[in-house]
């Protein structure tokens, strides 16, 4: 707040809220909230804050960028309850939760990498032919061979729903296009760094949204610079959340 409080100093809710450009009104629905331990009472009934209020303030304003709204208000709400514990147990499910986005984002670079470096696919043999005569797409068959997987693989996919091929009306075989080519691949990369299938749905379906590889990258140039603005506002948050325990007690 940039102020020196001296511990048992009485402040308004304007006081408090003024250094962070809230309301009063955002002071009081914070102390209903559990975020701010309840407030003393003047002999008239006005609310009166302290430096303690101040470090919860600070406390959960720091923890908001990187928990969220609602997890940094759990964790204030646990601290002001006196069971620090689940406070710290939230915390750890946050920093799992950053873990485990920082692993799919290294998987979907990792799938990038491996595509971009696969070479050009011979065509495949078998009794169908490689692509649709006059209409574009390529069969299970000539698919599947470029991957090295059997046909049965791709229709698991498919039941998936990590491939979408259209059905041919002349032979009823199922056609393949670019965007379903390019899904294979990344479902193949990922499937060969061990991911599951259930794992690579919502990777895939990020594809999709981004309207292919190419953007995708962008987008996960942005996630990546996020998760790291994540990270240090965690940092910046515990160190906040440690100083407003040490006050407590």
């Amino acid at each position: 707040m940039g102020q020196n409080l001296q511990k048992g100093e009485r402040l308004r809710p304007v006081d408090l809220a003024r250094g962070h450009g809230l309301s009063t009104q955002a002071i009081r629905n914070y102390e209903e909230a559990g975020i701010l331990p309840a407030a003393g009472r003047t002999s008239h009934g006005y609310r009166t804050y302290t430096s303690l209020h101040a470090g919860a303030l600070r406390a959960f304003l720091a923890l908001v960028p990187g928990h969220g709204h609602r997890t940094a208000t759990s964790i204030m709400r646990a601290v002001n309850q006196g069971t620090a514990g689940e406070a710290l147990r939230l915390i750890d499910e946050s920093h799992a939760q950053l873990l485990d986005d920082r692993r799919t984002l290294q998987a979907m670079e990792s799938a990038l990498r491996d595509l971009e470096t696969t070479a050009a696919p011979e065509p495949g043999a078998g009794s169908q032919p490689a692509a649709v005569p006059g209409r574009g797409g390529t069969f299970i068959g000539p698919l599947a061979g470029r991957l090295g997987i059997r046909p049965a693989t791709l229709r698991t996919w498919e039941r998936a729903g990590l491939v979408h091929p259209r059905r041919d009306p002349l032979t009823g075989y199922r056609v393949y296009d670019e965007a379903d080519v390019r899904d294979a691949r990344l479902v193949h990369q990922l499937r060969r760094g061990g991911y599951l299938l259930e794992q690579i749905a919502p990777l895939i379906d990020q594809v999709r949204a981004a309207g292919g590889l190419e953007p995708l990258e962008a987008a996960l140039r942005d996630w990546r610079a996020r998760l790291s603005t994540r990270a240090r506002a965690m940092l910046t948050g515990a160190a906040e959340l440690d100083a407003y325990l040490r006050r407590r007690g």
